[in-house]
């Protein structure tokens, strides 16, 4: 059985940023040769934060997701994420980045990928949320990068 992954907005935009081509051809070596080894999952919160962004990117992104399975935004995880602003894990102005992570969580994902260091990839945060999901009773998803997954058989 795979594992799952959900897939978080910084990594399908750095999948096309010229600005960061370390990041990109990171980002694109993982999506052609390892994404397919995985269950990959994205939400309808991934594909509002990518219908903002301006053409002809906007386009691009959404042909990267479109035929990618979505976890639904689910009261559960709408209640969970409140919990993470409540405990101040995340503050109120980035209640997204609480949606993602209790997407994953409440759906079991193995892992979210991310480019976000401020916000997700970031190693006290990430000992919170373990925190607050086990006292809670919900799944601990690990919060990577994309160059953590990639397979470096020797």
């Amino acid at each position: 059985m795979k594992k799952s992954l959900y897939l978080e907005t910084s990594v399908i935009g750095a999948y096309l940023d010229n600005g960061e081509p370390f990041r990109r051809d990171l980002t694109i070596r993982w999506w052609e040769h390892e994404l397919g080894e995985y269950a990959v999952y994205v939400s309808p919160l991934v594909v509002r934060e990518l219908e903002r962004m301006e053409e002809p990117r906007r386009t691009s992104y959404l042909k990267l997701i479109h035929e990618m399975p979505q976890f639904e935004i689910s009261d559960e995880a709408a209640i969970l994420a409140e919990g993470y602003v409540a405990r101040g894990i995340f503050h109120r102005k980035y209640l997204a980045n609480a949606l993602h992570v209790a997407l994953a969580s409440v759906n079991k994902a193995d892992f979210i990928v991310t480019w976000d260091f401020g916000h997700l990839a970031n190693v006290h945060r990430q000992a919170r949320i373990q925190l607050f999901n086990t006292i809670a009773g919900f799944f601990v998803p690990l919060i990577v990068t994309p160059e953590f997954l990639i397979n470096a058989e020797v």
